[in-house]
């Protein structure tokens, strides 16, 4: 391997062989499993599918790389093989150094160990000695705010107190490459912000990350390169910003006034209720291919329902282009208590009186849920345009100089300063202020 490679992956590939995973828990159970597979395999397909398929890329030491893509497209698979958790079933991989991973909560952690062994187990596990470790405790415990917990067995964790203490050991024993899986997709703003700040050190120090997450805007301010997995194989690598673009630009195929949501890819939830169509309307209920800013429209979410949902919740997430969660608009924020939906299709509206973004592109999620269940949620599916809006009637249009929102505002001076001020604007030429870049 060159020095300056820390990851090589040449042709990188899993396939899983669907309905071979079987757990018993009696001697009978297993020969009955045995049985029941040869009389199914009689005549029976192979059912196979390719999480990974022939993926390449190399990665240099010190650089921080980020992984986009769908659920389910591959992106834990491809960390998986990486950290050896599992094998590819042909391809190879060559890794230089120590590597840490931290693939799932609580991944790599003896739930009978308490918090502490739990440190050293992994300290360990990279080769470190204890005296390396003991010089490294203080730090990890005081990232992960787990002290009063420290010689606690982690099964009594919570998965909050498991993912800041496996985060921090994983960042903290001085791995050569550190593997992240959607670390910050748990937690709160403030643990988020050590995480990224924790990464940013490692690659300050000369560390490789490769981080796989949902969250476009830490991707692109922490990794200069990303790669798109989509169906197991690599769609795009380069630069993130570019790699970002072209992944979001798939998410919605339909026009910006509707899409069709029945065959949405990548959907989460348990489908007893599901969304199967959105369509932006204007105040007369035609659809409407684009918003202004300060403007107003309705946005109509059609759904069927499988059975009687009780206490539903209905949600439109608006992101930026670059995937930072701009607001949701929720029936459970609004207070609109909806005591149940009967089986069968129906729809919802939300109206929004004064859309308050600033033009630019924006992307669409929706989600449908109650307390407990989550029945359906389809990310970034429509693509919502804003166009541009003399929101003040001064003729000065709003762009994105002025940040990603338009908030209502007046200006006044007080009375015994408004005659000089006007006397000192008369003679100004009307020009772009310099603090307007």
């Amino acid at each position: 391997m060159s020095k300056s490679k820390a990851i090589i992956a040449n042709r990188l590939s899993k396939e899983y062989r669907l309905g071979e995973l079987y757990s018993h828990r009696s001697l009978r159970d297993a020969l009955s499993g045995l049985f029941k597979r040869r009389r199914s395999r009689r005549g029976a397909e192979k059912r196979t599918i390719w999480a990974v398929k022939d993926v390449s890329f190399e990665v240099e030491e010190g650089e921080v790389l980020g992984v986009v893509g769908r659920n389910g497209a591959g992106k834990s698979t491809l960390l998986k093989l990486l950290s050896r958790i599992t094998y590819p079933t042909y391809g190879s991989i060559k890794i230089r150094g120590r590597v840490a991973a931290l693939l799932e909560v609580g991944t790599g952690f003896h739930q009978e160990l308490t918090g502490r062994e739990n440190i050293y187990l992994n300290g360990s596990i990279l080769g470190m000695k204890k005296r390396e470790i003991d010089a490294k405790l203080d730090e990890i415990v005081a990232f992960a705010d787990v002290d009063m917990f420290l010689d606690t067995p982690i099964k009594r964790y919570s998965s909050g107190m498991r993912l800041r203490l496996g985060f921090a050991v994983a960042a903290h024993l001085e791995p050569d490459v550190l593997l992240v899986d959607e670390v910050l997709a748990v937690g709160d703003m403030g643990f988020q912000k050590k995480c990224i700040s924790a990464m940013d050190d490692l690659h300050a120090g000369g560390r490789t990350v490769v981080f796989v997450s949902h969250n476009m805007a830490a991707v692109e301010n922490l990794c200069p390169r990303a790669i798109w997995i989509d169906g197991g194989k690599v769609r795009d690598d380069g630069d993130s910003r570019s790699v970002i673009q072209h992944y979001l630009s798939t998410f919605s195929t339909a026009d910006a006034s509707s899409a069709d949501l029945r065959d949405v890819e990548g959907r989460r939830g348990s489908g007893e209720a599901r969304y199967t169509r959105v369509e932006i309307l204007d105040s007369e209920g035609q659809p409407q291919s684009m918003v202004r800013t300060g403007g107003s429209f309705c946005i109509r979410l059609y759904y069927e329902a499988f059975k009687k949902i009780s206490q539903p919740h209905f949600g439109v997430e608006v992101y930026t282009n670059f995937g930072t969660l701009v607001t949701s608009l929720n029936t459970w924020t609004t207070g609109l208590n909806v005591e149940s939906i009967p089986v069968g299709a129906g729809h919802i509206d939300v109206d929004v009186d004064s859309f308050p973004l600033v033009p630019d592109r924006y992307y669409l999620s929706f989600w449908l849920a109650s307390v407990g269940p989550k029945y359906d949620h389809v990310d970034h599916c429509l693509v919502l345009d804003v166009e541009a809006a003399d929101v003040h009637d001064t003729g000065r249009e709003l762009d994105t100089r002025f940040g990603i929102m338009y908030m209502p505002c007046k200006w006044h001076l007080p009375s015994n300063e408004s005659g000089a001020a006007a006397a000192a604007l008369s003679k100004v030429e009307r020009q772009v202020p310099d603090g307007i870049s």
